[in-house]
């Protein structure tokens, strides 16, 4: 019963594979994201500098870095981001499509640390006057007062326009009674709003306020928007410096690609055309298997929603010559077999164990040093040995379990008996 059932088990389990997989990456052109060098955008490599408050760039401070620059693109709008740590004090961003490099760049260096100060009359009015003075830090910052409201403590901060139609910022106070307490505190005292230690603007406290306030200066309203949205995403706890700045046009990106897809499918053309010519029925039969190999790392792609740049390209093309060495292994064992006598069946069997040693350990090696690979490499290395890997493993299965599953189907119900069809 069970022999009769096992067949038709692997054929349901081989059709729902590929189902499924068909079912991840359709449409393809939605399912497959495409990395920064396919389709064009900014790669930036950012330097994390120590402080008096940070004396020592830890991996927590990266850590740290890189969650609030997650926040600040996802408030940009950007898709598929790849944010990589380089070292111990670098971190490398890639970001596909952008729309505005300039401000994209800005908004990752800004540290966005906003303080409330009160400050003295003489100070108040050489900031107005003086916009050299209003951005040195070592100016009005440093003649004012202490710190009496910090921007960590902000709830949400919106870009909008004041009454006069001037862009401005809108914030609430996650702490509206320690900030009501200290408008109180300070009633009739310039209120100075500084960011990254520049002057912005001030006010007279004439009221206690406890949940919301404005945040006023010479903004423009991309201005308004960027800062924000780094208010939201919080300051970084570090300063940070562009250290690389690369822009990749999406013109240089489709050609890449095409070039890239048109290799890859002449290549995969010409092997399962030569498959065919040398090995006949047993090579049109690893022909689907790869096939069915291909939807499934595709649909692994889809499913994981990996980000496929060029050397990812070149990890699957590399991956699907180890699954064709793989079925060269396999059915010259089986011609041998047929040569000295023994019968198809036979042949079959005795091909595939005999040469499962040689394909197992050719693609282990080749797994483990994309496992290494992609443990110590970064950016785009990791996308190389990403697709290496899997793709490796994958042919690893279609090779010994699929295509096996294909000639067993043909080799035991007798479709085909003739050995010339098997390439003996």
């Amino acid at each position: 019963m069970w022999n009769r059932l096992k067949p038709w088990l692997k054929g349901a389990a081989v059709l729902g594979t590929a189902a499924l997989c068909l079912y991840l990456v359709l449409p393809i052109q939605s399912k497959i994201k495409l990395g920064l060098d396919l389709q064009g955008g900014v790669r930036v490599l950012l330097q994390l500098h120590s402080s008096p408050e940070v004396p020592k760039i830890t991996t927590q401070v990266q850590g740290q870095v890189n969650l609030v620059l997650q926040n600040r693109i996802n408030g940009l709008g950007v898709s598929e981001p790849v944010i990589t740590p380089v070292g111990t004090d670098r971190i490398l961003v890639e970001l596909p499509n952008v729309k505005n490099p300039d401000e994209a760049v800005r908004a990752l260096k800004d540290v966005a640390k906003l303080d409330f100060k009160i400050i003295p009359e003489p100070v108040y009015a050489r900031a107005e006057k003086d916009s050299k003075y209003a951005a040195d830090p070592n100016g009005a910052y440093k003649d004012s007062g202490p710190i009496v409201y910090s921007g960590a403590d902000l709830k949400s901060a919106q870009a909008g326009f004041d009454q006069t139609g001037k862009p401005n910022i809108t914030f609430q106070t996650k702490k509206p009674a320690e900030f009501g307490a200290m408008t109180q505190k300070n009633l009739n005292k310039l209120l100075a709003i500084f960011l990254d230690k520049q002057y912005k603007s001030a006010a007279t406290i004439q009221g206690v306020i406890t949940d919301s306030g404005e945040i006023h200066g010479s903004f423009t309203e991309d201005d308004v928007i960027r800062i924000a949205n780094e208010l939201n995403a919080g300051a970084l706890p570090v300063a940070v410096t562009v250290i690389e700045n690369d822009t990749i046009g999406p013109i240089l990106g489709r050609q890449d690609l095409q070039k890239s897809l048109v290799a890859s499918m002449i290549g995969l053309g010409l092997v399962l055309l030569f498959m065919i010519f040398v090995y006949r029925l047993p090579g049109a039969l690893a022909d689907v298997a790869l096939v069915v190999y291909v939807l499934m790392l595709l649909g692994l792609l889809a499913g994981v929603k990996a980000v496929l740049t060029l050397p990812g390209i070149a990890g699957f093309v590399l991956s699907i010559g180890m699954a064709v060495d793989a079925n060269v292994l396999i059915f010259e064992r089986i011609k041998e077999e047929l040569w000295s006598g023994k019968s198809l069946r036979a042949s079959v069997q005795i091909g595939f164990r005999r040469a499962f040693t040689a394909v197992f350990d050719s693609h282990v090696t080749t797994i483990v040093g994309a496992g290494v690979l992609f443990m110590l490499g970064t950016g785009t290395v990791k996308g190389f040995a990403y697709t290496l890997f899997w793709g490796t493993l994958f042919s690893l299965v279609t090779a010994v379990f699929i295509t096996r599953y294909f000639m067993d189907l043909v080799v035991e119900n007798d479709l085909v008996t003739n050995q010339k069809a098997y390439g003996a």
